[in-house]
């Protein structure tokens, strides 16, 4: 599991690696200094001329640091140093001494006319959260045009470390070398455009500096695959659980199709298939593997629903559904009496929408998984209001309706209420196309499905759905993606893991 911090966390481990363990400031300083110019020299940049920019806070001391370290490398380096001298902090006012007492000038200005191989932007730290403007503004926009390999202190001066948002104006990064931990603005769209690449190193701050408190957000990574549903010698069809996939319209048949055999290739025993009269010959075709149960289109049968909902261990409900007075009425049959857990998408997420208050009816695990236009129905929420507070709003909604919330964007947010927020990092834009939600509404159900509890499926299936996004993209390329490769990408991966695990 990788761990995720905002300002404040980095903030709080900062002080208690200083405070609790009596680790100097100045140390953590000179250490993340050395970190930045070691990464440097391992992807063999040009350093023979550098600028770097720095303020007068810690991240501005981080940069003198890395400035001199460059200048006793035999690299020219110009050292610009921004704001109040009269605001400096202790650590600052230090590494300025030890800059001047190499004999090195500190600049207030950018010299014109140069040809910098380098430009470190060491303005703002992790903690800013006002709008940049003025001078800094200047500067920033100024630095952003000079030719050279850019590279941001850990963070890229002009981005929330909370939450991405750009604050007036942003440097844009190659790169950004941070420390300790990834920032979450420097991962969430726009501050990741303006990050580059994140490189984190470490530099002595770790989960002991927590003291208890842990991070709110982490991610998954390949590490926690061993989370995944053991295969049994002695096992049956039985054994890794039975999926009801509630899905398809007339003329909507793959939502159905696309859902289920995702369901299968992440491993679910036995797929049953619900789905209008009108899809019986194209699934059966299609997936002769799952078991169909067909209805009206034009009325729900609510005996067949109720016999449905207590043959399955998990349900999956909404994909291509629709909105009809039928599918309004498969909704409320659902909540009323299903008695395991439920994931919810698409057309159910619009009809839930009408009336949110009826997810508070039932007495099981719930999972949602909206796209910003869902949770802005959900909510009442503009999009774009989402899109800036993406965690806060999957967590207040999670919170809010005692569900597990997966926000589904560039990087999905899996918030489960009152526990741990998941951001994941796998997957790539070639995953933008008709039928891929529904690919993941049927691996979350099959992990739940073979027992998984959500808490862990629903953040573990859209790590592994962005998996199977990037190994198909090798083959495909991200334009030429189709969600049914997905399936294939799931079962590739899957059969690599167990390769390379097998006793």
């Amino acid at each position: 599991m990788e761990y995720i911090v905002n300002s404040r966390e980095m903030k709080l481990y900062d002080n208690n690696t200083t405070e609790h363990f009596g680790i100097p400031s100045i140390v953590l300083m000179e250490r993340a200094a050395v970190a930045f110019v070691e990464e440097l020299k391992r992807r063999r940049e040009d350093c023979s001329r550098v600028l770097v920019v720095c303020g007068t806070g810690n991240n501005g001391g981080d940069g003198l640091a890395i400035a001199r370290m460059l200048a006793l490398s035999d690299s020219q380096v110009d050292v610009v140093l921004l704001g109040d001298k009269k605001r400096v902090t202790e650590q600052n006012k230090v590494q300025q001494k030890i800059v001047s007492s190499y004999g090195h000038e500190i600049l207030s200005e950018i010299p014109k006319g140069i040809h910098y191989t380098l430009v470190i932007d060491a303005i703002f730290g992790v903690g800013l959260s006002r709008n940049v403007e003025g001078n800094y503004a200047d500067i920033i926009r100024m630095m952003n045009e000079l030719e050279g390999k850019k590279v941001a202190v850990d963070i890229a001066s002009g981005i929330s470390a909370d939450d991405g948002r750009v604050l007036g104006v942003a440097f844009r990064a190659d790169y950004t070398v941070t420390f300790a931990y990834a920032k979450v603005g420097m991962l969430l769209w726009p501050g990741n455009e303006y990050s580059g690449v994140v490189v984190v190193k470490d530099i002595g701050i770790n989960e002991k500096s927590w003291l208890e408190r842990k991070p709110a957000v982490a991610a998954f990574r390949e590490e926690d695959m061993n989370l995944l549903p053991k295969r049994k010698k002695h096992s049956n069809k039985a054994t890794y659980g039975k999926l009801l996939v509630i899905a398809g319209s007339v003329n909507m048949a793959g939502a159905a199709y696309l859902s289920a055999k995702a369901a299968y290739a992440a491993g679910c025993g036995v797929v049953r298939i619900m789905t209008p009269e009108e899809n019986r010959q194209i699934i059966q075709a299609s997936l002769p593997e799952a078991i169909l149960t067909t209805y009206s289109a034009k009325k729900t049968d609510i005996h067949v629903v109720i016999e449905a909902l207590n043959w399955a261990d998990v349900v999956v409900c909404g994909p291509g559904l629709g909105t009809s007075e039928a599918a309004e009425m498969l909704i409320q049959c659902v909540l009323k009496n299903v008695s395991v857990p439920v994931l919810f998408d698409a057309d159910a997420l619009n009809i839930i929408a009408k009336d949110t208050g009826i997810l508070l009816r039932p007495h099981t695990e719930l999972v949602l998984t909206p796209h910003l236009g869902e949770m802005s129905r959900l909510t009442g929420d503009s999009i774009g209001y989402i899109q800036s507070k993406l965690i806060e709003a999957a967590e207040e909604f999670a919170r809010q309706y005692n569900i597990i919330c997966v926000l589904k964007d560039e990087h999905t947010i899996v918030s489960v209420p009152y526990g741990q927020t998941y951001l994941n990092l796998s997957g790539n834009s070639g995953m933008a196309t008709a039928g891929s939600g529904d690919v993941l509404s049927g691996i979350i159900g099959s992990l739940m499905a073979q027992g998984l509890e959500a808490s862990v499926a629903a953040p573990l299936g859209v790590y592994l759905h962005g998996r199977a996004g990037d190994i198909m993209i090798a083959e495909t390329g991200k334009r030429g993606l189709f969600a049914s490769d997905l399936v294939e990408g799931l079962r590739r991966y899957l059969a690599f893991y167990e390769a390379a695990n097998m006793n």
